[in-house]
């Protein structure tokens, strides 16, 4: 089995503390959660929180980026002394971020024909806009999957490798302050990791993976498996190959960016995922730590953190110290959402057409107007492709603020500008939308 953590090669000295002002009032214990900048939690995160908990054990951390998701928040941690929580990993196994720094200098491209190329080549959303051949070895050993129900998942696997997704999931283009051209990708195991997912919830119940179910609501209990029982077994078998599957794509489309800049010497890269369980040394004990929407950030890890499509993101290293083992050597992975998609874009419904395709209806307006995104991303010089008003940086907090509740638990080693970003359009059908 194959646990995932950061691949980082190329490390240069030189790291920015983060800004003072912050202390450590902000990190507070209610029994065994420890909550990072709990004025910026929700209360209904904390409350989700608590019910992961299965066991007097059992350890939780928020973040301060943390928000309410399904069975579990995103943003938040559990170290499990005997189980394994699907709802934990959820649906986008695996999901992660990629980035590397090239050679060239940002100013030296000719950025809007780079956009145009990178939205032109790459696929976002399900299907495939190109013809190009796609193939990875992770797609054989999905053909020969150890549990033999995800082999029926070799097609559409093989379908979407290397393709982006929607939402939150990106493709971007940075200049560091010195003025170095970087590549960040973010998105994780598409169809492949929520089949998956699915299968399992399936299986939880007393279904068979491939039996059709409903995933529950928001606040339904966390899905708890023994891991060293055969369905425990099996999951965490699956687990690690919808991981394989999930750094393949970010490999892939990193390289297709390479390629469209005629492939630049790679002088440093790091790559890490959150949606994911591992098993850790906590304390002096073994835990099954479960981390949704968290960056692991044990001493010397290094980690791509993204911000908003206007803000910049962070190049972090974890750090050791009294509250890095409080918070299980866990970070955030983005600036954490604060106003839900319906709010931001309206309540939609895409319509089936009479050809087979789709159109998305629009029911309600939303409360961002997404043309002045666009404006105002143009009056910041940053080339945008895609996206929509669910995105726009009004739904998020900022990373900057974000990061200063994180106590002494990371440092910033580089901080990066964006300059190019490709998202998902509102016109971009995707039923695996995070």
């Amino acid at each position: 089995m194959t646990n995932f953590r950061f691949q980082v090669s190329g490390y240069e000295p030189g790291t920015w503390n983060l800004e003072p002002g912050i202390n450590e009032m902000t990190i507070e214990r209610i029994g065994n959660i420890t909550i990072f900048g709990k004025e910026l939690v929700d209360e209904n995160s904390i409350r989700q929180i608590r019910n992961c908990i299965s066991s007097y054990q059992d350890i939780a951390v928020l973040n301060a980026d943390a928000h309410y998701g399904y069975g579990h928040p995103i943003g938040g941690a559990v170290a499990y002394k005997d189980k394994i929580s699907l709802s934990g990993v959820g649906f986008d196994i695996a999901c992660g971020n990629y980035a590397v720094r090239t050679d060239i200098p940002a100013r030296k491209i000719n950025l809007p024909k780079v956009m145009d190329e990178i939205v032109r080549r790459i696929s976002f959303g399900i299907g495939r806009l190109n013809n190009e051949p796609v193939d990875h070895s992770v797609i054989e050993k999905i053909n020969k999957a150890e549990f033999i129900p995800q082999r029926k998942l070799w097609g559409l696997a093989k379908e979407q490798l290397g393709t982006v997704g929607s939402g939150n999931h990106f493709v971007d283009l940075f200049e560091d302050d010195n003025g170095s051209l970087w590549i960040g990708v973010h998105f994780g195991s598409r169809g492949f990791g929520h089949r998956t997912t699915m299968g399992f919830i399936a299986l939880s119940r007393g279904y068979s993976f491939e039996d059709r179910v409903k995933e529950g609501s928001m606040d339904s209990p966390p899905i708890l498996f023994d891991p060293n029982s055969d369905l425990g077994q099996s999951y965490i078998e699956a687990m690690n190959l919808a991981g394989e599957y999930a750094y393949a794509g970010r490999e892939l489309v990193v390289g297709k960016v390479l390629e469209i800049l005629g492939n630049p010497k790679v002088l440093f890269e790091v790559h890490n995922n959150h949606n994911f369980a591992w098993k850790e040394e906590h304390f002096g004990e073994k835990y099954w730590v479960v981390r949704k929407g968290c960056t692991p950030a044990f001493p010397g890890q290094k980690g791509f953190i993204g911000a908003t499509m206007a803000d910049d993101s962070v190049i972090i290293e974890g750090v050791e110290s009294e509250t890095s083992k409080q918070a299980l050597y866990t970070t955030v992975h983005g600036a954490g959402r604060v106003m839900s998609r319906t709010k931001s874009a309206g309540k939609r419904k895409w319509i089936k057409n009479k050809d087979g395709t789709r159109r998305l209806g629009i029911i309600r307006k939303g409360l961002i107007d997404y043309d002045d995104v666009k404006k105002k991303m143009a009056r910041r010089k940053i080339e945008l492709r895609g996206g929509d008003a669910d995105e726009a940086p009004e739904c998020y907090k900022r990373l900057s603020e974000v990061l200063q509740y994180q106590g002494e638990t990371i440092k910033i080693l580089h901080r990066l500008h964006p300059i190019g970003v490709a998202m998902a359009g509102p016109e971009i059908f995707d039923p695996y939308k995070d």
